[in-house]
Formats: C-alpha cells, sequence, structure tokens
C-alpha cells in the first residue's frame, strides 16, 4: 500500500459553486501530514469529504487500500477524527462521553479511556459534566475520543483551537509521539503555519479551494534561500549603499525598516562595516534561512500573479 491516504481528482460543488476542484492528495504510511491554508481555503470540506460526512460531487477517496463509499463503515472503525469543533452529550462527563464512543465502536480494551484522559491531562475532570468543560477542554477532549480506539489514520481538523501556547505544545509533542511510538498516521489541518512547520514531515497546500503543492519539508529546508536580514532606520539611504557601494542587486525591502538580501557570500562583517561609514543607522543585522510561511506566502503571491 504505497499511501495510507490518497484521493483522485475530489471536487464538491455547493449550489453551483467549486468549494474545492481536483483536489489530489497523497498521505504515507507513519508521516504527519500538514493540511495547509488560511480559513475558508476548502480544508474542512475536504476533511468533511475523507471522513464521509459529506460525498464528493466527483472524484474519489482510497483510505488504507481502499475506495470511500457510504458503506465503508469498517474503515472508518480504524479512523479517528474531529471535524470543526467536537460536539459531546454536554449532561454526561468527559469519562462517560469516552465510555459511550468505545460501545459504539466496539472496542473494549481496559484502561484505554484512563489512559486517553491522562495523555490529554482530563483525568481530573473526568467525572464532570462536559457542559462545565471549557473551550480548550472540549478541544482536547475531542483529540481524546479521536485517539482512544488506536486508528490506523487520525483526521484533525484545526485540533489546537481554543488551546493556550502550553497547551498548544503539548498537542504538538502528543501527535509526534502517536506517530513515532504508536506508528499513526496523522493529518492534521491548519491556518497557523508554525504550528505545522514544528511536526510536519510533508505539507499540502490549498489555496481558493484547488490544491497548490505537496512537498517534503525536508524539500523546502533544502531549497529554502538563506538571507541576511537588514533592519535599519533609512531603508532608501541603506538600499543606496547596497546597491552604489556594495555593488548587491539582489535584495528587497520588505517592510519599512527592513530589508532582505539574497547573497550567499556576502560578508555581514563588511556589510556592518560600509554602513556604518555611510551613515546607516542598523538597529539589527543577522542571517535567517527562509520559514514555512516564507514559502507558502511565495508560493501564493506567484499563483495570484499568474491568475
Amino acid at each position: 500500500m504505497p499511501y495510507v491516504l490518497q484521493t483522485n481528482n475530489l471536487t464538491k460543488t455547493i449550489d453551483g459553486k467549486e468549494i474545492v476542484k481536483n483536489v489530489n492528495l497523497h498521505v504515507k504510511k507513519g508521516e504527519i501530514y500538514g493540511f495547509l491554508g488560511p480559513n475558508g481555503a476548502g480544508k474542512t470540506t475536504v476533511m468533511k469529504m475523507l471522513t464521509n460526512l459529506w460525498k464528493p460531487t466527483s472524484g474519489s477517496i482510497e483510505i488504507l487500500g481502499e475506495i470511500l463509499t457510504p458503506q465503508s463503515y469498517e474503515i472508518l472503525k480504524r479512523i479517528g477524527s474531529i471535524i470543526e469543533f467536537p460536539t459531546f452529550y454536554s449532561h454526561m462527563t468527559g469519562y462517560e462521553n469516552l465510555q459511550l464512543h468505545c460501545e459504539y465502536m466496539g472496542y473494549y480494551k481496559h484502561g484505554s479511556i484512563e489512559n486517553a484522559l491522562d495523555l490529554l491531562d482530563l483525568s481530573d475532570a473526568s467525572q464532570k459534566a462536559v457542559k462545565n468543560y471549557s473551550l480548550g477542554m472540549k478541544e482536547r477532549l475531542g483529540i481524546a475520543r479521536a485517539i482512544l480506539c488506536k486508528p490506523e489514520l487520525l483526521i484533525l481538523d484545526e485540533p489546537t483551537n481554543g488551546l493556550d501556547p502550553a497547551g498548544m505544545k503539548k498537542i504538538r509533542n502528543l501527535l509526534k509521539n502517536l506517530c513515532e511510538e504508536y506508528g499513526i498516521t496523522i493529518m492534521i489541518s491548519s491556518h497557523i503555519l508554525s504550528e505545522v512547520e514544528s511536526i510536519a514531515d510533508t505539507i499540502g497546500i490549498i489555496h481558493h479551494g484547488t490544491m497548490m503543492k505537496e512537498i517534503g519539508m525536508k524539500e523546502i529546508e533544502k531549497s529554502s534561500l538563506a538571507y541576511v536580514e537588514l533592519v535599519v532606520a533609512d531603508t532608501k539611504k541603506a538600499a543606496y549603499v547596497l546597491n552604489e557601494k556594495l555593488e548587491y542587486n539582489n535584495f528587497k525591502i520588505i517592510q519599512n525598516n527592513t530589508i532582505r538580501i539574497y547573497d550567499q557570500h556576502i560578508s555581514t562583517k563588511e556589510l556592518s562595516k560600509v554602513l556604518a561609514l555611510n551613515d546607516v543607522e542598523v538597529a539589527a543585522l543577522g542571517r535567517q534561512a527562509e520559514t514555512l510561511e516564507d514559502y507558502f506566502l511565495k508560493l501564493t503571491a506567484e499563483v495570484s500573479r499568474s491568475c
């Protein structure tokens, strides 16, 4: 089985409008796949189709070696998911909600509920009614339910919504552990690129309902441009010095006071010296590498220019 999950020209049309068009996903076994795009790009629509909540207008979905159909009940038992906001029986406790989930999944492993609650720091709240949970606690309970039956594939739509920075870090660590220690393949969507950058093996970028790129994080790191970032009081004066005195022309003013110089052989010591000699006030100077956000913005900008 080359891929745990793949789609072929997946398309969804609602009221005559194509929400997503010809989306081709390829998720490898044992990896964390980051599904990226701004809000409204089509991430949730795709994930609803992957979990059989919505039916595709056209195209196909293959999960764990089988084509997904409305009758794919056994395949769906091997998947854990959170799509949009997790919902529960609010009058029941967190423990009771997970117990009910085990019942309809036909999963009866002793200690699994306690283990899932412990992993998500919900043991102390397990006997509280869910209506008394905070938004972050409900999000964590949703993740506990998604991983409860040890799925082979985990599909999580914006799983860090409502979590504070410490909670987000814990979820990142948990997902990496589930992938590395338990061999669970994970697909996670997000509009927060820095969150995905730290855990993903492969990313897929969707924009305006169209799949723009699938690429490994290692490939991005190899192809990313190194640059020198220069923060100055007067970018116009600094640009003149770079061009006329140092004969650099591969640079870009990205903000009112920031310049990026794309030259692999630039000497920051020489640069600092020449700028000082020409009375350019330097607030910061240092070497940087492109982030996933830089890559994403560059890619979307290229697509926008070609449209």
